[in-house]
């Protein structure tokens, strides 16, 4: 049973129903009592959980390029957080217990800097896989210097390779060392422009990071 001191304004010392009444160094306060879960492994729980899991693996092994990626989308939350959030709602596929990361529909950055059209993915010699993309003419606040962090991402291994300094817009291609370890598995391939500001703090994230693109998949040699 519950009381009420000083009044009907005063504090409360007890417990009604699962409203909890107490003081703490003075101060008087309210609070409810955690819901007893009588089965924690229902079939929603689980299906959140293997959601959770699939996303978390995915980003993991990214999460130097993610911070910088998604940090135009920090708000209130780590850059992390915002990177985990919009892939658990947007690059999800399967049902449960059979999840997966929708590769093509994936995110490893947010922005609104130009990004590329027509970008591959390769590999022909043991050990490298080579990202391709076109060079077309500039729009908005894109540069010739913008950087292109690019990320190979093996769901067998699950594990990555990526470089945030790999090349410049006006490239065109770059090509990345990975394990030898990695050959006969299939790689995901992604990259990314972000404007040297932008890197270096003193441009808004958001304009000065693009959305990542999908490179595609390939077997590496």
């Amino acid at each position: 049973m519950a009381t009420i001191k000083k009044g009907i304004l005063g504090g409360v010392s007890g417990k009604v129903g699962n409203v909890v009444g107490g003081s703490w160094k003075g101060i008087d306060y309210l609070r409810t009592m955690a819901d007893v879960v009588t089965n924690p492994n229902t079939e929603l729980q689980a299906t959140q959980r293997s959601k959770f899991a699939t996303v978390v693996k995915f980003l993991q092994p990214i999460t130097e390029v993610v911070r910088i990626g998604f940090k135009g989308y920090a708000v209130k939350m780590t850059a992390f957080n915002a990177a985990f959030s919009y892939n658990y709602h947007n690059a999800l596929t399967g049902s449960y217990p059979d999840f997966a990361v929708d590769y093509p529909k994936a995110l490893i950055s947010r922005g609104s800097l130009a990004g590329t059209l027509n970008a591959g993915c390769e590999s022909t010699e043991a050990a490298k896989v080579q990202l391709n993309w076109a060079v077309q003419s500039l729009s908005g606040s894109a540069s010739a210097g913008d950087t292109v962090v690019a990320v190979i991402f093996n769901p067998v291994k699950q594990e990555a390779v990526y470089q945030l300094d790999a090349a410049t817009r006006a490239d065109g291609s770059l090509v990345l060392d990975v394990p030898a370890y990695f050959s006969g598995d299939t790689v995901h391939c992604y990259l990314s422009f972000m404007s040297l500001n932008a890197m270096l703090g003193s441009q808004s994230s958001k304009s000065g990071i693009s959305d990542s693109v999908y490179a595609g998949n390939v077997t590496v040699a």
